[in-house]
């Protein structure tokens, strides 16, 4: 195992802003777009979440691998975060439950990291700035080299990433006799939304990305399920256009974060980068339907623009953020179709939200 506290490492942001800390996890370069994590715990499922996948991850919370790493928290079969940064490293953890250490954990998944940073400083900047690309590195403490590679990385914006961490092949999850069948299109779909559908008696195949909607149809789902997932949701013709198709046919659908956005734009409603993105386990949202409030966990960079569904006759908000107002779920009027921006499925999180999956099911048996 690396030791890592004797070595140097080197964060550069896209604007210049330069911070230099220790080396975590294995040696070497990574690149991506940095952005920030609240949570205070949960830091396993964010590294296996494929909504990060192409981001280096900021964890506000001050200690990172304190209780270690369990297989059976991860939220997909590897780590899909590009990079991590921390304040405090922590090698030796407690929980007996425990597989093995972070280090390890990072040098087995190849993942590159830099600790001992004043992450208080580095979000206050990225917060006031926005997002942009970064790179860190514990092999080459060249600054204007690492200028140079991270020119070259492209822009979040009008990246296709979903194709990149999807299934390559279909696969089934729960039990085969169970009453409701759901077809699962997975643009990098997190565990405990299938684990969420096993517990309500639901028989899922899930399908890869670029799936169409003949395909799935072919198998007689009861109903359809859009993940969750990276990228630029407008750069996703082929998901835009399978959703148009489940619609067209009105079957019951349901849509997570990315599957929010994409039965937006199949409704004609525009996405948009948005400036930091909401990140955390405790972002207030309203249920404008039940007129009740609940406690979210939320990981998305990109939102549905709320001008254009004011001016929509096909689509209606369900859900509103209460810290900024954005738009947080959607049904489409006439359609058995809704999504949440959000992710009642969080786990560590609130748990607030499950109700969406009742709501889902129910609309399957009507």
């Amino acid at each position: 195992m690396t030791n890592y506290s004797k070595l140097p490492a080197i964060l550069v942001l896209e604007d210049g802003t330069v911070y230099h800390g220790k080396a975590a996890g294995k040696i070497g370069t990574t690149t991506g777009e940095i952005c920030f994590n609240t949570g205070t715990t949960g830091y396993q499922e964010i590294f296996t979440d494929p909504s990060y996948f192409g981001q280096i991850m900021v964890t506000t919370n001050a200690h990172i691998g304190n209780y270690g790493i369990d297989e059976d928290d991860t939220e997909s079969g590897k780590i899909q975060i590009a990079g991590l940064v921390c304040k405090n490293y922590n090698i030796n953890y407690s929980r007996k439950m425990a597989d093995e250490s972070i280090q390890s954990y990072f040098e087995e998944g190849n993942l590159v990291g830099i600790s001992d940073i004043d992450t208080r400083s580095l979000v206050r900047h990225i917060r006031n700035k926005g997002a942009m690309n970064a790179i860190i590195s514990s092999e080459n403490l060249d600054v204007e080299s690492l200028k140079a590679t991270l020119a070259t990385v492209p822009s979040m914006d009008g990246l296709e990433l979903s194709s990149q961490v999807s299934t390559t092949e279909p696969y089934f999850y729960g039990n085969e006799d169970a009453p409701v069948r759901v077809a699962v299109l997975d643009l990098g779909i997190k565990k405990n939304i299938l684990r969420n559908f096993d517990q309500r008696e639901v028989y899922a195949k899930v399908f890869p990305a670029k799936t169409t909607f003949a395909e799935m149809q072919a198998w007689n789902p009861a109903g359809y399920f859009i993940s969750n997932g990276p990228g630029d949701p407008s750069a996703m013709s082929y998901a835009i256009q399978t959703v148009k198709d489940i619609l067209a046919a009105d079957q019951p659908m349901f849509g997570i974060c990315l599957g929010h956005q994409i039965l937006a734009l199949a409704n004609d409603i525009r996405t948009q980068k948005m400036h930091n993105g909401h990140r955390g386990i405790n972002h207030p949202v309203k249920n404008i339907i039940a007129n009740r409030c609940e406690i979210t966990s939320q990981n998305h960079g990109f939102g549905v623009v709320a001008e254009d569904i004011e001016q929509s006759d096909k689509v209606e908000v369900t859900h509103i953020n209460l810290n900024d107002q954005s738009i947080e779920g959607i049904r489409v009027i006439g359609k058995n179709a809704f999504s949440v921006q959000y992710h009642p499925e969080s786990s560590p999180g609130p748990h607030d939200s499950r109700y969406l999956f009742d709501d889902f099911i129910e609309l399957i048996k009507k």
